[in-house]
């Protein structure tokens, strides 16, 4: 039989340790590895929704103010009110920006190397208004010279398609 002293508190206690101590040692290992997977499983986690609004983000540059229907039925609501958001806050920007009109950020992502290109209509989509007041009608499969500014919004919606000489 052990040689216990009883405590006041009802523990037992043996060699100045108590029996209570000596069974969480074994615990505390065990405790501290299940923390940190749970913290690294956080950072995983931020860090793929960090990674998701990134390219939501590159979403509204590529695509402009509207997101074929496609992309938008493969995100949560959460995102596409984040996109809405950050949409918004663009447009804000871009007004306060740039006199009355505002200045659109989104146009010539990458700089031009000629002011107008050939442009091909890959559906109906009716006139369409130049700055000068001239229109062109663009219906399917039509060939058009137009200035890059004007059609680089509707060529990424896929509207029109740039032809390459």
């Amino acid at each position: 039989m052990r040689d216990a002293v009883t405590s006041p508190a009802g523990t037992g206690t043996r060699g100045g340790r108590s029996d209570a101590k000596s069974g969480r040692t074994d615990l505390i290992f065990l405790i501290r590895f299940r923390h940190c997977c749970l913290l690294r499983n956080q950072r995983c986690i931020l860090a793929y929704l960090y990674d998701r609004l990134l390219r939501i983000r590159a979403l509204r540059w590529e695509y402009g103010s509207v997101l074929p229907n496609t992309i938008q039925f493969h995100m949560s609501a959460e995102e596409v009110e984040w996109f809405n958001r950050y949409k918004k806050s663009l447009a804000t920007y871009m007004r306060s920006v740039g006199g009355e009109e505002g200045l659109d950020l989104t146009q010539d992502i990458k700089p031009p190397k000629s002011l107008y290109i050939e442009v091909r209509c890959l559906r109906d989509y009716g006139e369409f208004e130049i700055d000068d007041g001239t229109t062109v009608l663009l219906k399917k499969n039509s060939q058009h010279f137009l200035p890059r500014w004007k059609c680089e919004q509707l060529i990424r919606q896929g509207v029109l398609e740039h032809i390459l000489l």
